[in-house]
């Protein structure tokens, strides 16, 4: 079924791309930079942890002030669970002590450039989890939701071909895949840099 969800999301932005070809202003830039991450819910730490992101983002403008600009994203949250959660769901603390979570995400971002060298950025972001096998509890339940729908907020600097951006990225859905004693939210902050082709 992920294979399934993770071919359409590939054909989904593989089409855009392909049917912007024609569009003013297209241009494919690559994005790379850092995440501070953290899951909110009480099975968690309430503390940002590092991780990264690496994006393929092809930025069409449909005119001088307005665009979409839809990504491909590799998105790696980090987190570490609490007592809390090995009382709620009787595992050992040690099981999921440090969780790394690897998404493929595909934000679709509504872009505004008010002038040339600055673009404010808003819109929802649609995230598969990659490593599900890697997040199972000891009776083989996965602890994690194999999706996670997400809304992104965000500005970039343009500097000739330079990007220059930060965003803030808040979970709308549970990604607790277990039962509803508590529910797990994600939040992240990306700052990065990218360069236009």
């Amino acid at each position: 079924m992920k294979r399934i969800l993770l071919s359409s999301a590939l054909f989904a932005v593989t089409f855009l791309i392909v049917s912007s070809c024609s569009a003013q202003g297209l241009r494919l830039a690559l994005h790379a930079g850092g995440n501070m991450g953290k899951i909110d819910g009480k099975s968690f730490k309430d503390e940002y942890k590092l991780g990264y992101h690496l994006a393929v983002a092809p930025e069409i403008m449909f005119s001088k002030k307005w665009g979409i600009q839809p990504e491909l994203m590799f998105n790696q949250t980090n987190t570490t669970t609490t007592t809390t959660f090995e009382d709620l769901y009787k595992v050992s603390s040690k099981e999921l002590k440090d969780v790394k979570l690897n998404y493929l995400s595909i934000p679709l971002l509504l872009s505004f450039r008010p002038v040339s060298f600055f673009t404010f950025q808003a819109g929802p972001q649609f995230s598969i989890l990659m490593n599900d096998h890697k997040t199972f509890l000891e009776n083989g339940k996965e602890a994690f939701s194999n999706g996670d729908f997400s809304m992104v907020g965000g500005a970039q600097i343009n500097i000739l071909r330079l990007r220059v951006y930060g965003r803030y990225v808040v979970g709308l859905s549970n990604i607790n895949d277990i039962d509803n004693q508590d529910k797990w939210k994600g939040q992240t902050i990306q700052v990065g840099v990218g360069f236009a082709l």
